[in-house]
């Protein structure tokens, strides 16, 4: 018997009172005695009156005397013994029981432990077939440095087995730099949450060098410390990344090659253009000229300012792929309408068309960038003059309030050849056109509506179509803007040549024979003296020998020496305080190659073909300032 069924054994004997245990039996014992003395008086009194009817033998006051006398103690021992037995079967009964309880518990404690085993046993067959499978390396280390556990995969990885990998010291195969990298890491870690990743080159068994990358982590004291390290090989993805870089850089380069490239066609293009343009806008102006020669020069004028427009959209459409910077200032959008429809009325007329305009109900005056969204109009103008033989040409001019300012739509709508359904989407991708017919019979870069495309998404709007072949076409866009109040109430006045009040000597410098005639001839009719210069040799040269000029127009790519360089010698020259105006007059006309001559010392930027009247506007503006 267990202590526990023996102590709960004795707490049930305790629980019986002496007393009473005593009184009992006494009374047990006086009952039976009793009865006892009175069957023995009954037997003698049927025996001996009614069998032998021997009245003299009964007596029954002595058999009772004698039945308790013997009787008593007889049964009081009897009794004793029952009751004493009673109690041991109880007490046996009890521990009995106590056992049997204990040996249940003793049996479930002992399935509980079994079953604790077989999950630990399972628990850690799996965790050995995870070290045994992993990919990545699993590395311990006690907290002196001894490796304290390696995963079978550390022979993939560096070509030690797990023993011998094991008594290795710490850093072999690792560079010195390295390794101090790996203790550093390691020792900056501060709790088990933290961890420390590095990549480092390692030296395998067999001799290759390979890309390890190693993530530490620190082991709590209460699991035996030291750090833990997971390691993988990175060699693939760092020669990707490497592949990467340099693609990156070779785009880069391209990127650098096309924007070179688009900036040298575009300079070379514009110079002979500039001659072109400029030398039949002079002779349309000629009386000399009879009917016929006229109207070839005219050709000749308006295919050169065509070969324009596709410069200047192959130009347009390089700028917005590099990304579009937008200005911001207010405007009025009924001004926009009136200003592009100012700009293609005389084509319109050539071919009988009206343009109209519909202002909406509640125009406001909104901030944005206005020159961008003309750009658009213009261009959807331009395309409904050129796809349009009869009818008219109609401007719309709407705005919708939204919760951060206004939504504004503007729309031309034509009774032209208009476009089939397939097309409303494509007609927006840059080179497309409705049809390859179309493109021979109108021309065209197939630029202009994949420019206002992206103008317009760069904005956060939306542009569209509606049309139906051979029923017109109706090219819109909605943008939201904010509502401003500080816009003017009209536009500024185009900006007109100011007389000249004096004489202007101006040094000419350009390396094209063409344009140097082109230049004498646009300014013969005005006080200009003009002094030319074939290179910035010569320009610097003219400034040496003591001449003073009101201006300098300063071509950029020359040889011998190019404008920039001249500019800068220039600038040398000039005695302290005083400053002659330079203007680049070139066919750069990017963005940054104008940032370029500003930065060079020039004062403003005049771009090839030469506009006439901007011409004599720069002229006015810079030759009657004084030099300082």
């Amino acid at each position: 018997m267990s202590d526990k069924g023996r102590d709960r054994a004795v707490s049930i004997r305790r629980d019986v009172d002496p007393g009473a245990m005593f009184l009992a039996t006494f009374l047990r014992t006086v009952a039976t005695v009793v009865l006892a003395a009175l069957m023995a008086v009954t037997t003698d009194y049927c025996v001996n009156i009614l069998i032998l009817k021997r009245a003299e033998v009964f007596t029954p006051w002595m058999t009772m005397v004698i039945v308790v006398i013997v009787g008593g103690p007889l049964f009081y021992v009897l009794h004793s013994q029952r009751l004493k037995l009673k109690a041991a079967k109880l007490d046996l009964s009890q521990s009995l029981k106590v056992q049997r309880q204990t040996a249940e518990e003793a049996e479930r404690r002992r399935r509980e432990a079994e079953q604790t085993l077989s999950r630990l046993r399972e628990h850690e067959s799996l965790y050995r077939i995870l070290a045994n499978n992993l990919t990545d390396a699993l590395l311990m280390w006690w907290p002196d440095g001894r490796r304290r556990y390696n995963s079978p995969a550390i022979e993939r990885l560096t070509g030690y087995t797990p023993a011998e990998f094991l008594v290795a010291p710490n850093l072999q195969g690792v560079s010195e730099e390295d390794g101090a990298k790996a203790l550093a890491a390691i020792r900056s870690l501060q709790t088990p949450s933290d961890s420390s990743t590095l990549e480092y080159r390692f030296r395998r068994k067999d001799g290759q060098m390979i890309w390890i990358e190693s993530t530490y982590s620190l082991v709590p004291k209460d699991e035996g410390g030291g750090f833990i390290a997971t390691s993988r090989e990175i060699t693939e993805r760092k020669r990707l990344a490497e592949e990467l870089a340099r693609a990156a850089q070779e785009a880069q380069a391209a990127a650098a090659a096309k924007a070179d490239f688009l900036a040298n066609m575009t300079h070379e293009l514009r110079t002979p253009l500039t001659a072109i343009i400029g030398f039949s806008g002079l002779l349309r102006q000629s009386s000399a000229l009879d009917e016929t020669d006229a109207r070839q020069v005219r050709l000749i004028h308006e295919a050169s300012n065509t070969l324009l427009g596709v410069i200047n959209d192959v130009l347009d459409f390089s700028r917005l792929e590099a990304g579009l910077e937008l200005d911001a200032e207010p405007f009025k959008p009924c001004d926009i309408a009136r200003s592009a429809a100012a700009l293609i009325e005389s084509q319109a007329q050539v071919k009988g068309l009206p343009v109209l305009i519909e202002f909406g109900s509640g125009l406001t005056p909104l901030l944005g960038d206005a020159a961008r969204l003309s750009q658009v109009m213009l261009n959807f103008l331009s395309n409904a003059v050129k796809f349009t033989s009869e009818g008219q040409i109609v401007i719309s001019v709407e705005q919708t309030a939204t919760a951060v300012g206004q939504r504004l739509r503007m729309a031309v709508r034509d009774s032209g050849i208009g476009l089939p359904d397939d097309m409303h989407e494509a007609v927006f991708e840059r080179f497309i056109q409705a049809d390859a017919g179309v493109a021979r019979r109108f021309g065209g870069t197939g630029l202009g509506l994949a420019i206002c495309k992206r103008i317009i998404e760069a904005m956060g709007g939306r542009i569209g179509v509606e049309s139906a072949q051979g029923r017109g076409s109706t090219f819109w866009f909605e943008v939201e803007l904010p509502v401003t109040e500080s816009v003017a109430n009209d536009l500024p006045a185009a900006p007109q040549p100011a007389p000249l009040e004096r004489p202007v000597r101006l040094l000419l410098v350009e390396d094209n024979a063409a344009n140097r005639e082109l230049i004498g001839a646009l300014l013969a009719p005005f006080e200009v003296e003009v002094d030319m210069a074939v290179d910035g040799v010569a320009a610097v040269d003219a400034f040496k020998s003591g001449k003073a000029y009101d201006l300098v127009l300063m071509d950029v790519q020359m040889p011998v020496m190019d404008g920039l360089t001249a500019t800068r010698r220039i600038r040398a020259l000039e005695p302290m305080g005083i400053r002659t105006p330079i203007v680049a007059m070139t066919a750069n006309v990017l963005p940054e190659q104008v940032a370029t001559c500003m930065a060079a010392g020039m004062d403003d930027h005049l771009g090839k073909p030469i506009n006439p009247g901007r011409l004599l506007e720069m002229v006015a503006r810079w030759g009657q300032a004084e030099a300082a």
